[in-house]
């Protein structure tokens, strides 16, 4: 290693340049959008714009809850037999975390996901990236499964890189314009 940098502080370093990069690309998709346009969903998907900042801003204050606190309690839903016609309250609210209702605004959305972001990035920069907690129960996750404090800010950039992409795509059948390319 040619610097006198510790390399947790250097992982730190790391970390949060990915995190701005892709939150960058992320936002990029939303530039000069009006509320309307945030709300559109023209891709054989029902994701919006707004929706997808909404459920990144959601995420990102769940992931660090759990860096802070540990897992919560997973609701008590069986995903695998949910019935979609009339869903319990819990999968209801999850579903709202992926839309842009008419009482938001791009503008809130966008603000919420910058307090979130300060939020995170302020624990990057100083929480233990070696500990761990144990994952909650739910069938996404293996059974008995912990996450180092590191592994849920590498899966946070893997989040919003993930969702930069679905937006760069519903951004491009709005107006044809691409965050890269």
């Amino acid at each position: 290693m040619t610097t006198t940098q510790h390399p947790t502080d250097l992982d730190r370093a790391d970390l949060l340049e990915a995190l701005t990069k892709h939150r960058g690309l992320f936002r990029g998709t939303v530039d000069g959008l009006t509320d309307d346009q945030a709300r559109l969903t023209p891709t054989a998907s029902e994701l919006c714009l707004g929706g997808l900042i909404k459920h990144v801003t959601v995420i990102e204050r769940q992931w660090a809850a759990f860096v802070v606190d540990g897992p919560d309690e997973a609701p008590d839903v069986d995903w695998a037999n949910v019935d979609w016609s009339n869903p319990p309250a819990v999968v209801l609210a999850h579903l709202d975390g992926f839309t842009m209702r008419d009482d938001e605004t791009l503008a809130g959305l966008l603000a919420a996901y910058d307090e979130a972001a300060a939020s995170t990035d302020e624990l990057v920069r100083t929480v233990d990236l070696s500990a761990r907690h144990p994952l909650p129960t739910a069938p996404w996750f293996e059974p008995g499964a912990s996450w180092s404090t590191l592994r849920v800010f590498v899966h946070l950039v893997a989040e919003t890189a993930q969702h930069a992409g679905h937006a760069d795509i519903i951004r491009e059948t709005i107006d044809g314009r691409k965050s890269m390319g």
